[in-house]
């Protein structure tokens, strides 16, 4: 049984084609995520405060005002540190699992395996070879492509060397790694330890155990997401700025609807690609269409929406109510984000559920395990299968939302150089000289999934807007940036009417919104670069700790966002969580996190659930940095003649 709300008569969301479609899954008695979070409640109170272990099978233990041990001893220290640890060594290896797929389809195409890919952007091919001392002279680009997917494939296993990509970070922020002996020597290998140092047994010291989660945690963002990023560009593109359009109204009455969703965007390439040809577009006019609809759900989304513009249906609680339009012949799915509910919903419906992942089987869905030494050919067999089934749809079940917003997104760091700096200077001078004389107040990275606990999208969207309202500029990836652009934050136009005047005057100035979508959640490694960028350019101090910025994650649910807020804090900077990690059962691991972090790396986390007063501690944050960095002062304004001018000199 469904329904279509909850306690105290909140909504659902904010977004009013996602209340729609709830509403008409409660009329059809089909369970959605929102459904299932109802029934889950009261949620285990041991479970969210982290202090149920379940690591061995002399427990499951939990601490309790009576038993402050678990059966080995353990107290609620050591349990919730352990279960955290684990939460980010799952996050790690998901996103460096990502990138490690993209490293070998670059491996791939330089021995001329590839299939139909290739190598797209050879500047971002010889930029990170030059980077990582890779030698070019007399190589052609395939040979470099090899050379750098080698000396990637050694960023995965173990080194007696710190793994080489954290050279990319500020040099006093490599000092601090240093420092503190957090430097991963492996993706691979910093997974394995982690869930070594968690074994029932090994390591109980909270202190300890944290520390190794931030040294995983940077082999995510500093390694295997900064790979994927790298990788991505080189044989996607690099991303440019494009105009789109959200939400569940993308989807065509008229056309053959396919959408992708997960993560690796290697097949969802060349489907965007096979659904210009002009052979399929034929057919699927042959079987009644108008032609052939491709669009994108959750980090998969992004990907194609950075490249080809390509729409976006929704974010992640919006899978399941994009099958109950009826409007969808085929649902392609990988890996990550995909809830198993689809195979069910999509029993209600003529929608084919394709699952493509070796790794990734969903129970009743189609397995058609892709390769990408075939990916043109197997996408175009996905797109006839779509076609083959546009016939089954049943019109009266088909409801479309009307709603749907334009986009701009595609701001990779690239990209902002360029209309910064103009083209024959890239800098970001002016981002640094605005943030300098205070027209920017600093910057804010607002990530993260959406999650059924709080109303959906309403935490992204709030604190987008009041930050911009304050003058701050936004930087979003994933599920955040498409709840802000169903809003019409993504849109320049849109956006603009909604920043403070000063931000307003130069994002107009350079021909940027004040809200920038850069990408998918594993391109988080280009707010960590943009961070290092706003270093590199000088006069905001010598390291990201130093830096007038701060991170936010409203409305996280992943594994993955547990890492990516540890490598956010163990980069130094400040990051506020719109509800807790499960650490609240022990006071000292929350007191580590929360406050004596930031002596240590510079960084630290808060919880906090109402997005204004969110927006006021990022504020205030970054108003002391902007302090110690005495740019606060007001700068007085003199006229200078002749005279004044000599006795300067």
């Amino acid at each position: 049984m469904a329904t279509t709300g909850r306690k105290a008569g909140l909504p659902v969301s904010t977004d009013p084609a996602t209340i729609d479609m709830v509403s008409i899954a409660g009329a059809a008695e089909i369970s959605t995520v929102f459904d299932r979070y109802e029934l889950q409640k009261p949620q285990c109170k041991f479970g969210t405060d982290g202090v149920c272990c379940r690591l061995c099978h002399m427990g499951p233990c939990r601490i309790t005002p009576k038993a402050h041990l678990g059966i080995c001893g353990a107290d609620a220290d050591t349990i919730t540190a352990r279960n955290l640890l684990r939460e980010i060594a799952a996050g790690t290896a998901a996103h460096s699992d990502h990138g490690r797929m993209l490293v070998r389809t670059l491996k791939a195409v330089s021995q001329g395996k590839g299939g139909d890919y290739k190598i797209v952007e050879p500047l971002r091919l010889h930029e990170a070879a030059r980077f990582f001392e890779i030698a070019t002279e007399g190589k052609d680009d395939l040979t470099i492509a090899s050379d750098l997917a080698d000396f990637f494939l050694t960023q995965f296993a173990w080194s007696e060397e710190p793994n080489a990509t954290l050279k990319l970070a500020p040099e006093k922020r490599q000092a601090v790694w240093n420092k503190l002996n957090i430097n991963p020597n492996g993706i691979d290998s910093a997974v394995v330890e982690l869930m070594h140092r968690t074994n029932m047994g090994v390591d109980h010291d909270y202190r300890h155990l944290i520390m190794g989660g931030l040294k995983c945690s940077l082999a995510d963002g500093w390694v295997g997401s900064a790979i994927a990023t790298t990788v991505s560009d080189i044989l996607f593109g690099t991303p440019k700025p494009v105009r789109s359009r959200v939400n569940l109204g993308v989807l065509a009455g008229n056309k053959v609807n396919i959408i992708v969703h997960g993560h690796e965007p290697t097949l969802s390439e060349m489907l965007a690609v096979a659904a210009g040809d002009q052979e399929l577009i034929d057919y699927a006019k042959s079987k009644g269409a108008e032609g052939i609809n491709v669009a994108g759900i959750c980090c998969t989304a992004n990907e194609v929406l950075m490249r080809h513009g390509l729409p976006i249906v929704g974010n992640f609680l919006q899978q399941e109510l994009a099958i109950l339009t009826g409007a969808v012949e085929v649902m392609v799915i990988d890996v990550q984000c995909v809830m198993p509910s689809l195979a069910q919903v999509s029993k209600c419906f003529h929608t084919q559920l394709v699952s493509t992942s070796e790794i990734a089987h969903t129970a009743e869905a189609e397995q058609i395990t892709f390769h990408s030494n075939t990916g043109y050919e197997q996408a175009s067999e996905l797109i006839r299968k779509a076609i083959d089934n546009f016939e089954n749809r049943d019109p009266q079940r088909v409801h479309i939302p009307n709603e749907s917003m334009e986009l701009v997104a595609g701001f990779s760091n690239e990209t902002i150089f360029h209309m910064l700096g103009g083209r024959f200077r890239s800098t970001f001078r002016p981002l640094n000289d605005a943030i300098i004389d205070g027209r920017i107040r600093g910057v804010a990275g607002i990530i993260g999934c959406s999650n059924p606990k709080v109303v959906a999208d309403q935490g992204h969207v709030r604190l987008a807007q009041e930050l911009i309202k304050r003058n701050v500029l936004v930087l979003q990836t994933g599920c955040a940036a498409i709840a802000c652009a169903k809003a019409g934050l993504l849109t320049p136009e849109a956006a603009l009417a909604q920043a403070g005047d000063s931000l307003r005057e130069v994002c107009e100035a350079v021909g940027i919104p004040p809200v920038l979508h850069m990408g998918s959640c594993v391109d988080n490694s280009r707010i960590l670069m943009a961070a290092t960028n706003l270093v590199a350019e000088g006069g905001l101090g010598d390291d990201i700790a130093d830096l007038p910025v701060a991170g936010a994650a409203p409305e996280w649910m992943s594994e993955k966002a547990v890492a990516i807020g540890h490598y956010f804090v163990a980069s130094g900077m400040y990051v506020v969580l719109g509800h807790p990690l499960y650490v609240e059962g022990s006071k000292n691991v929350h007191d580590l996190l929360c406050s004596e972090m930031e002596s240590i790396t510079g960084g630290r986390f808060e919880w906090e659930p109402d997005p204004v007063v969110a927006a006021d501690k990022m504020l205030a944050h970054i108003e002391r940095k902007r302090d110690a960095l005495h740019i606060n002062t007001q700068k007085e304004r003199k006229m200078y003649d002749m005279k004044s001018r000599r006795e300067l000199q």
